[in-house]
């Protein structure tokens, strides 16, 4: 592929809800710039953005992908998202590398909650965005109740650039509102025509024009003084707006039969912005600079995205912001402060790869084996050393149990998923010390289904998934005095070891040991021993194995035997007085408390709060956090929390996030406690 002037570069993100159509409008796109000779279908795997073995088998996207397309007189980047939640980290790396965010809404369902959250993560990285309202050649796909949905959520930047007509309920072709030329739809061909009826494209061009009068004085005045706008005035215009963010302009098509695509791209490259119409700022020795897009600049460059195969290797994909990147570059890792050396420099065309030379300012290229670089590392030239934004991964909101399907497999798994979590940064797998499993956390269930496949498929280890086991805790109530001894005579020496324990509450997380015994009623090189005795008793409680907490062991007397009594004598004489005590203090089990921080849309707020009691929580306080959401707080046992992401899903419509800390623990409602004491009973026997 030859190359291009950053000014000549389109990186446009593909966003929105899942089966919206952005995979399609991708197709579409490729076929009519020759990628592809014939268009694939989403729902049998067989598009050409789609090439993952996951997606294929699923019939939805998983991950981000790239297809880099030459487009003429431009270069467009495709910048393919997942739709689903689960796969919500597609998003944003998506966005981190785009110049332009394109959310594609279905004509049929209109402006949904994946649209609106693909809205609010571009905005929140300043990215500019544009709309695509697709599926226009549908039944019951209404373009003109799709805008005014859009126009009610975000207003006056909302601008139609293509709009449909029709003869009646049928789609008659589209308009192009900057020249004012109608196509008429012949079979997904458009021919220009002179006709169309369509009242409604009158208000069309009304926005159209109020739009770019906004965008200059002049402009204005030409506007209410009735002034025609030329073509150029009104493509310079639109072109400020979207980069600075106050127009989104709307384009219309069906994606699957081709219409209009043509038409909304060419408006595209002279409407969207290139990667030099926008300044990057970086992390410079600890003060900002600017970088801007130019090839002759010192090398920077942001990996925003990592792919981890078992055969090829690890492959980065990158953003040049500044300079070139190519096998001759002296580039450091700004993270590390490493040398980092490129083998070679490759584009990307959906699964497949190209050779390049260089890959230049504002382009997107891939580059393999950089074991040492990880996603959001900024290689950079060591002589102007500085850090990019990296890429803002959401926090994994759903954790299971890993357990390996075949004996011996754990490390297998355990190298695999690290691996993988090199792919996905919202993988997280750590070990609970508490409970002694493998905690898989991940975006959602279906995500997690996904790296249990992928995990077998590539590194060829199965793993099961089960609920985590929670650590509940034991304690005691009330103060207790008990002897423990131990004697036993087998023949030569014997065992004699003999205690009293005072055993108490107190507020510490782990066992308090004390000694108050007078006149050597236990030798002083005894205390360690039934110190060691007490510490390893209480890793079990009496009501169901669970570590006691919040226990105080005072040994105030005892006896001893000058040839019997030995050190694990004592020990075991701290054992049995542990079991005796601890029966007799009003044993209970306590429960983890976690605080509960939980952001949802207004509208959702009763619904939450209602989910939060039914899980015995305790609704702490409510308070406004602008843009029409509000911050739940409250306390909550955590052994109720499993499907909690799940179900704020379910109640917000994927509009919630939330983040849960452990605070304490707490005594444990007596009904919920005994099933809980009668379940360890049975696992042991």
């Amino acid at each position: 592929m030859k190359h291009f002037n950053p000014e000549n570069i389109r990186n446009i993100a593909l966003l929105g809800h899942g089966s919206c159509g952005k995979t399609t409008l991708a197709e579409s796109i490729l076929l009519h710039y020759g990628v592809i000779e014939r268009m694939g279908n989403v729902g049998d795997g067989s598009t050409y953005m789609d090439f993952d073995p996951e997606e294929k088998k699923r019939g939805i996207s998983v991950s981000t992908s790239v297809c880099s397309v030459d487009a003429g007189d431009y270069k467009l980047n495709l910048i393919d998202a997942p739709g689903l939640f689960d796969f919500e980290a597609g998003v944003h790396e998506a966005v981190r590398a785009a110049d332009c965010s394109l959310i594609v809404l279905s004509g049929k369902s209109g402006l949904n909650v994946g649209s609106e959250s693909a809205y609010e993560i571009s905005a929140a990285a300043g990215n500019p965005i544009a709309f695509f309202i697709g599926k226009l050649n549908s039944a019951h796909a209404n373009y003109y109740k799709v805008l005014s949905r859009l126009t009610g959520k975000y207003g006056a930047k909302i601008c139609p650039v293509v709009a449909p007509f029709y003869d009646g309920d049928t789609l008659g072709g589209y308009v192009d509102l900057i020249s004012g030329q109608a196509y008429k739809n012949d079979g997904g061909r458009l021919t220009p025509t002179d006709s169309y009826g369509d009242e409604r494209l009158a208000h069309m061009f009304d926005l159209m024009h109020e739009a770019v009068a906004s965008q200059d004085e002049a402009l204005m005045e030409k506007y209410f003084d009735g002034q025609p706008f030329s073509k150029d005035e009104m493509i310079s215009a639109l072109r400020r707006g979207v980069i600075s963010g106050e127009i989104c302009p709307v384009f219309a098509g069906a994606g699957q039969t081709g219409e209009a695509v043509e038409l909304s791209l060419q408006l595209m490259m002279s409407i969207l912005p290139a990667p030099t119409d926008l300044t990057e700022t970086a992390d410079a020795d600890g003060q900002p600079v600017e970088v801007h897009c130019d090839q002759s600049g010192a090398d920077a460059a942001i990996v925003f995205k990592t792919v981890a195969d078992p055969f090829v290797g690890k492959m980065s994909i990158f953003k040049v912001v500044s300079g070139k990147i190519s096998p001759a570059s002296k580039l450091i890792c700004a993270r590390t402060g490493d040398e980092v050396r490129i083998a070679k420099t490759v584009t990307l065309r959906g699964g497949r790869q190209e050779d390049a030379d260089y890959i230049g300012a504002g382009d997107i290229g891939a580059v393999t084996k950089l074991t040492d670089i990880i996603t959001g590392d900024t290689l950079c030239s060591p002589a102007k050393p500085l850090k990019l934004r990296g890429v803002n991964y959401p926090a994994p909101n759903l954790s299971m149990a890993v357990y390996a399907v075949k004996k011996g497999d754990e490390e297998k798994i355990a190298l695999g998923l690290a691996r993988l979590m090199e792919e996905d940064p919202t993988i997280t797998f750590v070990l609970n010390k508490d409970t002694g499993e493998q905690i898989l956390s991940g975006m959602g269930e279906q995500h997690l289904d996904v790296i249990a496949s992928k995990l077998k498929n590539k590194f060829g280890a199965d793993m099961s998934l089960k609920q985590p086991k929670i650590p509940y805790r034991e304690t005691i109530r009330k103060k207790v005095r008990v002897q423990g001894k131990h004697k036993k005579q087998s023949g030569g020496h014997g065992q004699f070891g003999d205690v009293w324990i005072e055993f108490e509450p107190c507020d510490s997380t782990e066992l308090v040991f004390e000694e108050k015994v007078f006149g050597g009623a236990v030798p002083k090189n005894f205390f360690p021993a039934v110190e060691k005795g007490l510490r390893e008793s209480a890793e079990r409680g009496v009501l169901a194995g669970y570590p006691v907490i919040g226990l105080k062991a005072t040994l105030v007397d005892g006896s001893y035997h000058p040839v019997d009594s030995s050190e694990m004598s004592f020990k075991t004489a701290a054992a049995l007085a542990y079991k005796a005590g601890l029966t007799e203090a009003n044993p209970v089990l306590l429960e983890p408390i976690g605080t509960l921080a939980v952001r949802v849309p207004d509208d959702s707020v009763g619904d939450v709060i209602g989910d939060i009691n039914k899980r015995r929580g305790r609704v702490l306080g409510m308070e406004p956090i602008g843009s029409g959401r509000s911050e739940v707080s409250a306390e909550v046992p955590m052994g109720e929390m499993a499907d909690f992401a799940t179900a704020m899903r379910s109640i917000t419509r994927g509009k919630a996030d939330f983040t849960l800390t452990f605070e304490r623990y707490e005594d444990m409602p007596a009904p919920l406690a005994q099933k809980i004491i009668e379940q360890s009973v049975t696992a042991q026997e």
